[in-house]
């Protein structure tokens, strides 16, 4: 239904036209006639307004349930090559590193909330890898920090993953993990200055393999929700590329296939 005032105006012209000069009240039941049009129209906007915010407010729930489905979906497939290449380099006597995000109960890491405390069982092994932990060619490092590289320093000084390099005169590292923009970043970036400052004389190439990372999906209104602020909106695919980005325009390499001789 469309109503429009300057039409209803067309009518009562017409109505001039025909009857002739309408007497006072006539006039005053139209002009109440348009008023009550007017006020119609406003209403019907409202509602129709309302109707397109409900609309893209559904639009945008759909949005975000797909989102989740997606990055259980990118975590799962990030978690099964993992475990794909760790058991490739295993039965190649090569050697692997497994960070585990073991934070102590109760100290903060802004901006980031609690998690991966030690003792709650998100410390662990993910079911599908906790084969490493028996693994003789895995060395495993516990990390108290986003960046693996700095929480794997020791209290005298020495750096695990330094170590760890050297030790097997590595090469080329393959990186996997979650999340691609957080401790994957981190840990990929400071490697880099590691390597360029001379501390693994034999590292050449970091190389990280893009599927398998990736990274969590926090819609704004969610954030606002949990009371993090719109600031903390994370949307996972625009991250899991900026993280991809910003590792490859520091000198990291991207690969998107692993071959094994």
């Amino acid at each position: 239904m469309c109503l429009a005032t300057p039409g209803l105006f067309g009518a009562i012209g017409a109505f001039y036209d025909d009857l002739g000069r309408p007497s006072e009240g006539e006039v005053g039941a139209l002009r109440r006639q348009a008023r009550t049009a007017e006020s119609e129209s406003r209403r019907l906007k409202a509602r129709l307004g309302e109707t397109e915010a409900a609309l893209e407010a559904a639009r945008r729930a759909a949005r975000e349930g797909r989102s989740q489905e997606e990055l259980a979906a990118a975590v799962r497939s990030a978690a099964e090559e993992t475990d794909r290449l760790a058991r490739a380099f295993s039965e190649r006597a090569l050697p692997v590193l497994a960070f585990l995000d073991t934070h102590v109960p109760g100290k903060a890491e802004p901006p980031y909330p609690p998690h991966c405390e030690a003792g709650t069982g998100e410390e662990d092994l993910v079911p599908a890898l906790e084969w490493l932990a028996a693994d003789d060619n895995t060395t495993l490092v516990r990390k108290d920090c986003i960046n693996g590289f700095i929480g794997a320093t020791l209290p005298d000084g020495r750096n695990r993953v330094v170590d760890w390099v050297n030790e097997h005169a590595i090469e080329q590292m393959l990186i996997v993990g979650i999340c691609t923009d957080i401790c994957v970043m981190d840990f990929v970036l400071t490697a880099l200055s590691a390597r360029n400052h001379g501390m693994m004389p034999t590292l050449t190439d970091i190389l990280v393999y893009e599927p398998g990372c990736a990274t969590f999906d926090l819609p704004k209104a969610v954030a606002e929700d949990l009371g993090y602020g719109g600031t903390a909106a994370h949307p996972q695919d625009v991250t899991h590329y900026m993280g991809l980005y910003f590792m490859a325009s520091r000198g990291a390499r991207l690969v998107s296939e692993v071959a094994l001789g």
